[in-house]
């Protein structure tokens, strides 16, 4: 293991390995019922990462039960009997920072490199005669000890970005990433989703209208009807709506 968190990955690998449990294929795109049930595994994943994702030499991470097949399908089995997770963190007080670049590439040759390069939350800090900006993100840390991600000298911290190729018998079929901060994952997850489970062109796949739920609120695209957000709030769920 590197010296660096497990990085975006980990909660992607978890949500994919709890919705498996589930025929997403039958569920209405972004309706009220398919938004409810990805937004529990969001959940659930930011939970285990909130709890057990930190730098390794620090903190032992079980890597093999977050990303393995039992544990995924216990979380199923929550979500199966109508449990709502709470997630124990503070709102984010800031908007999601813009400093993060994606790039997907696929030669001729079927090469293909997904990269992602991120600031996080740019200092505004440039040594003199260096040429590149120290980041800030000691805001990502836990400020209490004593927990996976609390702040200590010389401790790395999680980072979101899981820039991704997804193989099918050998051969990458799809590469991406994103920029976004904690919704980078979100974003990939569904558009892995959209492709693999609604038959979605990348395109199609990319553009389409997203939510995410980091804390026990969802945050929907105001491109998702109101209707469909009325119906998540009257059985009890909180909505955000972000342009």
């Amino acid at each position: 293991m590197t010296n660096r968190p497990p990085g975006g990955g980990v909660m992607l690998l978890e949500m994919l390995n709890i919705l498996e449990n589930f025929e997403l294929s039958n569920y209405e795109h972004n309706s009220p019922a398919y938004i409810a049930l990805v937004s529990e595994a969001m959940k659930r994943a930011t939970i285990d990462k909130d709890k057990r994702v930190g730098d390794p030499r620090f903190v032992d991470v079980p890597l093999s039960k977050l990303t393995g097949k039992e544990h995924a399908a216990n979380l199923a089995n929550e979500i199966r009997r109508g449990e709502r997770a709470t997630v124990r963190r503070l709102p984010p007080a800031d908007a999601v920072p813009r400093d993060t670049t994606h790039i997907s590439v696929v030669d001729s040759d079927g090469n293909c490199v997904a990269m992602t390069h991120s600031l996080g939350m740019p200092a505004g800090v440039i040594t003199p005669g260096l040429v590149f900006m120290y980041n800030g993100c000691m805001g990502v840390f836990d400020p209490p000890p004593g927990r996976a991600v609390s702040i200590a000298p010389g401790k790395s911290r999680f980072s979101a970005i899981c820039p991704t190729i997804m193989f099918e018998d050998d051969t990458p079929a799809l590469v991406l990433g994103a920029p976004g901060g904690t919704q980078i994952v979100m974003g990939v997850l569904q558009t892995i989703l959209n492709t693999v489970d609604f038959g979605m062109s990348v395109t199609e796949a990319v553009s389409a209208p997203r939510f995410s739920s980091t804390g026990n609120a969802i945050d929907v695209s105001n491109r998702i009807p109101r209707s469909v957000t009325r119906t998540l709030e009257a059985d009890g769920r909180n909505v955000i709506r972000n342009p």
